[in-house]
């Protein structure tokens, strides 16, 4: 694998993570309340992970 193909996902990864957080944190900070979003924020965290390990076996390839 190149090294701008592993810039490339190390640069997506970072703005997925960065725009889900931005979106849980408006729907917190929202109307639903953080009560509420807690399954969404659960959801958003496991999304980040799933993306952080297949990034990594990726890159390792």
């Amino acid at each position: 694998m190149k090294i701008s193909e592993k810039i490339a996902i190390l640069i997506g990864a970072v703005l997925f993570v960065i725009f889900v957080t931005g979106l849980a944190w408006s729907i917190s900070t929202g109307l639903a309340g953080f009560a509420r979003s807690i399954p969404f924020w659960v959801i958003v965290i496991f999304c980040i992970f799933l993306l952080f390990y297949d990034s990594y076996k990726a890159i390792k390839k």
